[in-house]
């Protein structure tokens, strides 16, 4: 009989759960000197840590490619509906199994980069999906580019947020697969020839597009999708032909030119800047997905590039393309294109097809989000594009105007043309009428889709609007980030949960339970201890691990409103230093997140949270009580330490803005209690859960559209109430910045005179609120029982039942529950 574990063996242990078929401990070894000799071309005397984890980052894909070939063979096969998000990139990493090697599974972890390829959440929700379609058994591809620098790694120097290049391939990528023989080309440029035979796109430039392919496995069900990266590659005559004696070398260089488009990733979230190599980038990755799609279709049989189906007919039956946010709008007029240029469809059958074939989905509200391209940018990258734009708008307008003659204005708000000094192409409006499908990401998101965004596109087509709620992967977001509480349920209540999250309504039986309470309060105190202990090496400030941890990490935005947190703080601060003999729950308030590099406020925000934590951190007076700290650098390996470590989630952006917000699901899936607005997803967390079970505040939508009409005077709180005045006063003089007492002028002026999002109005409201969340971590069996009704509820918030309602109400797919039979087993 073998002795039993200790609790952190065991915990190492499950922590890689779902990758079976490893093979015995010897096989393991075996493959891993075999990788570590013939690949890496080491020995254990001279290998480093990073060697070690290529070598065991090969052993697992060895394992992933058998089931990965099998998958792709199956689809071709079985010729399932295909779903192709787009483009939807990867930000995430693969557990992999060291602990029988003799290696530290965390230390391997540590060396493992980020494949930071998306802005905010969005890139990260693309991630979620991609796990949940694979757990699901649906035959989909995620596409994307293959930027050479994601986004920057943001380092904090004298309290600023600097860029650095996110140099995350320089080691390489174990996990991808480059396919040369399916390089496609893309072309910019050129004119539009009208001839009798048909209209030519002619005289482009033309770049390359070489896919990488990773797999995508799902969970314990052998299926392994693929996500396929373009990277941009010049072609072989690239500017050669004008090149004469003494302009080779010039030439050459030139390529670089072509490469650039898949380079860097524009790290702007919620916020559009109109440059052209953008423009270039969404149009490349929609230009390469179509071509490898439509290849896709034509062939019938695994590994064939014959084409064998040539009627369009079918192709909305055998392929779904999901449009994520605006980025992929492109791929509307590209269909249109390759359909009635290329495969000479007819033109209502055409825009048939397209509409048939693709669906919107829209993540933001927010006015300066939405992409309006300058139409002479457009017509020199893209002319025959442009010229399919306008006869789709003209069709559009023409059947508006039918239905409602004489109604200009009308005509105006649904053109996809912005007339003006400057013509715009409004890229939602194209997404809406060129879609079948258009849905917002949480259900309130989807009303002020509805009744304001796309209002008059909804008196049109009610039937054609949608809710998708938003929702994150188990796997990562529990199973892989928080094993100890993983377990503690698994015990409970068996491991179902982790492909079917609604079973978590069961722990509702264990509310009342000590012997559970105490396991969760103790997980949760393990993850604190282990995150200080981080936070003290890594920002040298002693961290009290019984202070509660109060924790807001998202894109620093000022809808996102991180101001009223450092409103609070300063509250809090004040109080303190008044009165430094009397009782204060201790709190350790964590902010984290990027700003994006142009918008400047975002980046003064950044800098008021440090100058915060300067002066909080180092008064006598406050000592352990209080600790403001940024945290630098926030991204998905960071998100997977600070998350399972957080006692309180604050979502409190003004209501209306946030679409949905997919971290305040996380927080609550790892039991940290919500303190919100209600606004995106909260709304529905909070109905889940009950309001009593988070801390809810400020105004609601209505509210604020009300004080929209009578007009927010900013002024009026500053001089009603008394802490808010002191704080702002002391942002003002200088306090907080005393070798610069005017750092934070422009902030002020921003809060009193013009900030769109209110922070003054719910300020009252939400300090009250946080005496609340006091008052109830001072009873931490109290708090541990919110906290076991909150985890309990958010079975709701799986990706997969996210992808269900994706499959059944857009795309007319069934998940598939049955497993694909492993690599060493026929198939039926």
């Amino acid at each position: 009989m073998a002795a039993p574990r200790s609790d952190g063996e065991r915990r190492k242990q499950i922590s890689v759960r779902g990758l079976e078929g490893l093979g015995d401990v010897a096989d393991v070894r075996r493959e891993f000197n075999r990788h570590l000799h013939f690949t890496l071309v080491k020995d254990r005397n001279v290998a480093t840590p990073r060697d070690y984890y290529f070598a065991l980052a090969h052993v697992v894909r060895d394992h992933l490619v058998g089931r990965w070939i099998r998958t792709q063979q199956h689809y071709y096969e079985k010729d399932p509906k295909v779903s192709g998000p787009l483009p939807w990139a990867l930000c995430g990493r693969v557990p992999s199994s060291a602990g029988i090697l003799g290696l530290d599974l965390e230390e391997l972890e540590e060396i493992e980069e980020d494949a930071g390829l998306g802005n905010g959440g969005l890139g990260r929700l693309a991630a979620c999906f991609l796990d949940s379609m694979a757990t699901l058994g649906l035959a989909a591809y995620g596409y994307g580019i293959r930027y050479e620098f994601g986004i920057f790694n943001q380092k904090i120097v004298d309290g600023w947020q600097v860029e650095e290049a996110d140099d995350w391939l320089r080691y390489g990528n174990p996990w991808e697969k480059a396919r040369p023989e399916y390089m496609l080309p893309v072309h910019f440029y050129g004119r539009v020839d009208h001839t009798p035979e048909g209209v030519k796109w002619i005289d482009t430039q033309v770049v390359l597009a070489m896919p990488y392919d990773t797999p995508v496995p799902g969970y314990r069900n052998n299926t392994v999708n693929t996500m396929r990266l373009w990277s941009a590659k010049a072609p072989h005559d690239f500017n050669l032909q004008e090149f004469n004696v003494g302009d080779y070398i010039e030439a050459v260089l030139d390529r670089n030119l072509a490469e650039n488009i898949s380079r860097v990733l524009y790290p702007n979230d919620n916020f559009f800047e109109g440059k052209e190599l953008r423009l270039k980038q969404e149009y490349f990755v929609v230009a390469a997905t179509l071509q490898d799609i439509i290849r896709r279709f034509k062939s019938s049989k695994f590994g064939c590039r014959d084409p064998v189906r040539t009627c369009f007919e079918t192709f909305p039956d055998k392929v779904a393309i999901q449009l994520n946010d605006t980025h992929p709008a492109l791929a509307i007029p590209e269909l249109m294109r390759i359909l009635v240029d290329v495969e000479k469809v007819d033109w209502d059958k055409a825009w048939e097809i397209t509409k048939r074939t693709c669906a919107y989905t829209n993540h933001t509200v927010l006015p300066e989000a939405l992409e309006r391209w300058p139409v002479p940018m457009f017509e020199k990258l893209l002319p025959r594009h442009l010229e399919i734009i306008y006869a789709l708008n003209q069709r559009h307008l023409d059947h508006v105007a039918a239905l409602y003659p004489g109604d200009n204005e009308r005509l105006r708000r649904m053109s996809v043309i912005e007339e003006g000094a400057c013509k715009r192409i409004n890229m939602a409006n194209l997404c809406v009428i060129g879609s079948h499908a258009v849905n917002g990401v949480a259900r309130i998101h989807s009303d002020i889709v509805k009744s304001s965004v796309f209002k008059d596109f909804h008196e049109l087509e009610p039937e054609k609007f949608q809710n998708k709620t938003n929702g994150i992967t188990p796997r990562r977001w529990l199973l892989l980030c928080n094993p100890g509480l993983a377990d503690i349920i698994a015990e409970q209540i068996g491991e179902d949960f982790i492909t079917d999250l609604s079973q978590l309504k069961k722990l509702l039986d264990f509310v009342d339970n000590e012997t559970f309470i105490r396991d969760v309060a103790k997980v949760k105190q393990e993850n604190k201890l282990k995150f200080s202990a981080y936070l003290e090496e890594k920002y040298k400030v002693k961290i009290n691990p019984s202070s509660m941890f109060d924790v807001q990490v998202k894109r620093i935005h000022e809808y996102k409103r991180q101001l009223l947190n450092c409103l609070h703080a300063i509250t809090l601060y004040n109080r303190i230093r008044s009165n430094p003999s009397q009782s204060f729950v201790p709190r350790t308030i964590m902010i984290g997140g990027k700003a994006a590099p142009g918008y400047h406020m975002a980046k003064m925000i950044i800098k008021l949270i440090t100058s915060i934590g300067e002066v909080v951190n180092n008064d006598p007076y406050v000592g352990d009580k209080l600790k403001v700290i940024f945290l630098e650098n926030y991204r998905v390996s960071l998100a997977e330490k600070a998350i399972p470590a957080a006692d309180l989630s604050q979502q409190i952006s003004t209501a209306g803005t946030e679409a949905s917000g997919t971290g305040n699901m996380k927080f609550m899936l790892n039991g940290a209690l919500t303190i919100g607005t209600m606004d995106g997803a909260n709304v529905e967390m909070a109905e889940e859960a009950g309001e009593e079970n988070l801390f809810i505040f400020g105004m609601r939508v209505e509210e604020v559209e009300a004080l929209n009409r009578s007009g927010y005077n900013a002024r009026e709180y500053y001089e009603r109430l008394p802490e808010l005045r002191q704080a702002i006063d002391q942002i003002s003089s200088g306090f907080f910045s005393p070798r610069e007492p005017a750092c934070f002028k422009e902030v002020v002026n921003m809060l009193m005179s013009n900030d769109r999002f209110k922070v003054f109005a719910d300020y009252e409201d939400y300090i009250k609120c946080q005496g609340q969340v006091d008052k109830l971590f001072l009873d931490p069996r109290e708090w541990t029982r919110k906290v076991i009704r909150n985890i309990a509820c958010s079975g709701k918030f799986s990706s997969d039942r996210t992808i269900m309602e994706y499959a059944r109400d857009i795309w007319g797919v069934e998940p598939s529950a049955v497993p694909m039979p492993p690599p060493d087993q026929p198939q039926e």
